[in-house]
């Protein structure tokens, strides 16, 4: 009779923790996806779950589904546009013996003969067949002098697509399918990073339905870790399962492959996200002021509403020789100045030049820096970078870091980490905050 006490009290005890650990589970899901649904209610970036109405559009995020499934009929879908490349850009890239330089000059004779890029062209870039040593030494002499990662990035330089580890196809779908995403925080993160990512989601980037009826989504972007990181992918798929909002694509994440990363996220956001108004692209250690934004963007003549290119505007900048620096650009592959073009760490466009950005980016060359070479984009296409002074890039000055009023107005500053982030957040919606 003792024993078979003993038995059930074992099994008794077993139950009771896995019941706690399923409810544990699904709390944690279920709290999460709550929090998608938050409101913003009179002008107040000050978040309530009481704010929640009863009938919320609720967002299908939810787990991704597998990327194969979709594969063929995507590749279907996205088409390349013939482009009209701007005499603006034409004239700002010079002719000379620089490799890029060469190699842009040859796609714009090609398209000033009337000719587009064949089905051919098109098509090697997604089969992502790496250069040559043998052509690169050709038609770079000092090509054993670059750095080691410069040298890979040049091997894949043509490469122009890459299979979904990590597929989001519903992320902009809702509930009513006569309203359309306003803004999309597209946010470039490594997958090491992910205390960024909870910070964000904790505060500028959660999800949720704001003031005026106005939809928001935020995914982030990024590659696969190298050979000689530890193996994240089971910790990102875990978290991708609560959040729903990781996007990650079978391509080394590195500092040379961010263009990259840029050109597939067009191509995501055209096949499941072509209807957002907005789209904000920036760095896992911003913070960004949401209220503010929807404020700037809902202000918008329709006219520039469409054309929007805005950011904290660099010009009349060069490439920088220094080989010990990440933003080293050797005079054999570019020779000639930079167009004006947003800072990286984050700006905002409009999102119906997705087609044309996601076009013109098969034609002009990968650049190794991709602030720049999103400027050489816009530019192609006419779009002129308009500065905002809303856009902190290199950030406000240190005794106003910690003031919530200096960063009311203000869109974007950079850098901030996770505390930081937090901290700032919960001053700016303290409800003991005078400005």
């Amino acid at each position: 009779m003792r024993k078979w006490m003993r038995v059930a009290a074992v099994m008794l005890l077993t139950s009771s923790v896995a019941l706690i650990v399923y409810t544990m589970v699904n709390v944690q899901v279920a709290y999460t996806h709550t929090d998608l649904t938050d409101v913003v209610k009179n002008g107040s970036a000050k978040i309530s779950r009481e704010d929640v109405p009863s009938k919320a559009p609720r967002p299908r995020a939810g787990p991704p589904k597998p990327a194969k499934a979709k594969q063929s009929p995507a590749v279907a879908r996205i088409k390349v546009d013939r482009v009209q490349i701007s005499e603006e850009f034409r004239k700002a890239i010079p002719q000379n013996s620089a490799f890029w330089n060469r190699k842009l000059h040859s796609v714009l004779r090609t398209l000033a003969r009337g000719e587009n890029l064949t089905r051919f062209d098109l098509l090697s870039g997604s089969k992502c067949r790496p250069e040559t040593t043998e052509t690169l030494v050709t038609n770079i002499p000092d090509f054993a002098s670059y750095p080691e990662l410069y040298q890979g990035f040049l091997r894949g330089m043509h490469c122009r697509d890459s299979d979904l580890l990590i597929d989001l196809p519903e992320k902009c779908l809702l509930e009513d399918e006569t309203e359309n995403v306003t803004l999309l925080f597209a946010i470039k993160s490594a997958a090491r990073n992910f205390e960024q990512r909870q910070a964000v989601r904790e505060t500028w980037g959660r999800e949720g339905l704001y003031q005026g009826g106005l939809h928001v989504r935020t995914v982030f972007l990024l590659g696969r870790m190298s050979a000689d990181e530890p193996d994240l992918g089971k910790l990102l798929s875990s978290e991708s399962k609560i959040f729903g909002d990781l996007l990650l694509w079978n391509f080394e994440d590195s500092f040379y492959n961010l263009t990259l990363k840029e050109h597939v996220f067009y191509k995501w956001a055209l096949m499941h996200c072509s209807k957002a108004s907005f789209i904000f692209k920036g760095d896992d250690d911003v913070f960004v002021n949401t209220q503010a934004t929807l404020k700037y963007v809902t202000s918008l003549h329709p006219e520039k509403a469409s054309k929007l290119y805005t950011g904290e505007i660099i010009s009349e900048a060069s490439p920088l020789r220094n080989p010990e620096i990440k933003y080293y650009v050797p005079q054999t592959f570019y020779e000639g100045p930079y167009p004006p073009y947003a800072g990286g760490g984050g700006f905002l466009f409009s999102g119906p030049l997705l087609q044309s950005l996601y076009s013109i980016s098969w034609h002009i060359p990968f650049f190794p820096i991709d602030d720049v070479y999103t400027g050489m984009c816009f530019q192609a296409l006419g779009v002129s970078p308009e500065k905002h002074a809303g856009f902190q890039t290199f950030d406000v000055r240190v005794e106003d870091r910690e003031n919530a009023c200096v960063h009311r107005d203000l869109i974007l500053v950079h850098q901030r980490n996770p505390k930081q982030t937090k901290r700032l957040w919960r001053k700016m919606n303290s409800p003991f905050l005078t400005c």
